[in-house]
């Protein structure tokens, strides 16, 4: 004889209040959520930042209209973001590659300084034929970028000198360099001004789809080569042991100390090269306040960007539109300067916060 089936019983209700959870470490989240984390946590910081705006007086209704309608949709409005985005993609770059191997390259502003002094020196003292002035002042500028960082890279390689103390240090020791020379030899004779003589028309950069063009599309191509320096190269194999286990990297035979210097003078060539991008581009000449900002923005950029070539590339236009809506707001809203840079710290704590909840998880306990 079977005996009919016995239901379960119901799980009692549990007040809510009384429910217990354990915090655990995830193993690993897959990245679809892990994007769709940060793009929350960014829309929160979007949210903090959107109602500090309204509480210093901009109507709420304008908020999209000049974030959005005003930069993105208007051509001219779009070319400024891309005029300023592209030196922004190259320290993006920049730090993305340095912090692959640990290495905290924080000297981004001393090697955009000198490169776009590397590059001015051409200029100034005629260096090789008109036609190919132009690649040779962005060899130069990625050359002195790359000597600056290597400095540092020695002190910590050979010396175990804090790589953040000596490439913040030698920020000022360029910059005060750069002062030295605009107000000294360098200084323009024709307006003297702390400026550099205005580079030739053939040491510009050329001017297609835009005055932005050329230098977007050497900011394009940098992403593609970091890109592949970093997934699809043996070296990029190398930096991932390195970022993940310096120690145990070794261990396994990777060769830890000359992969560390190789993604330090990559970072520190992309950085002159962006410092090129803003003297031959940008401004026409060499200024004195050039680089202000630069520093700070890449460091943000590989952060919120996870190191990642093409994500670095995607933030840098973001951070681009945040500066050119920044500058829209300062003239129609009186809205100081600072408020963009508020905006610009309240993302990337919102960003580190959602760290937590990719890194952690909430499990209820039975």
């Amino acid at each position: 004889m079977i005996d009919a089936a016995v239901p379960a019983p119901r799980r009692r209700f549990e007040p809510l209040a009384s429910r217990r959870y354990t915090l655990e470490i995830r193993q690993q989240m897959p990245w679809q959520q892990q994007a769709l984390v940060l793009a929350l946590a960014v829309l929160v910081g979007l949210a903090i930042s959107g109602a500090i705006l309204v509480a210093a007086g901009v109507p709420a209704g304008e908020l999209f209209q000049e974030f959005i309608v005003a930069t993105v949709f208007d051509a001219q409005s779009l070319q400024a973001v891309l005029f300023q985005a592209s030196p922004m993609i190259m320290v993006g770059l920049a730090a993305s590659i340095a912090f692959r191997a640990r290495f905290w390259n924080l000297g981004l502003e001393g090697q955009m300084v000198w490169g776009a002094i590397g590059a001015t020196a051409v200029s100034i003292f005629e260096l090789g034929p008109p036609a190919l002035r132009l690649p040779l002042m962005m060899a130069v500028a990625a050359g002195c970028g790359l000597l600056w960082a290597l400095g540092p890279a020695l002190l910590k390689l050979r010396l175990g000198v804090n790589e953040i103390i000596a490439t913040l240090m030698l920020n000022y020791v360029a910059g005060n360099f750069l002062l030295h020379l605009l107000y000294g030899a360098w200084k323009d004779p024709q307006s003297s001004f702390p400026n550099s003589p205005q580079f030739r028309a053939f040491e510009r950069l050329p001017e297609f789809f835009g005055p932005s063009g050329a230098a977007v599309a050497l900011a394009l191509a940098a992403m593609v080569l970091a890109w592949w320096f970093v997934n699809a190269s043996r070296a990029g194999l190398y930096l991932r042991f390195v970022h993940a286990n310096p120690t145990m990297a070794g261990a396994a035979g990777v060769p830890v100390a000359r992969m560390v210097l190789a993604a330090v003078l990559v970072s520190g060539a992309l950085a002159g090269v962006a410092g090129f991008l803003v003297a031959a581009g940008q401004e026409g000449r060499l200024t004195q306040a050039f680089h202000h900002g630069y520093g700070f923005s890449g460091i943000l950029i590989a952060f919120l960007a996870r190191n990642h070539p093409v994500a670095a590339t995607v933030v840098a236009l973001l951070i681009a539109t945040l500066f050119v809506a920044g500058r829209s707001l300062q003239v129609f809203y009186q809205i100081p300067f600072a408020m963009v840079q508020l905006i610009q710290a309240i993302v990337v704590i919102s960003v580190a916060s959602s760290d937590f909840f990719i890194r952690h998880r909430l499990r209820r306990m039975q």
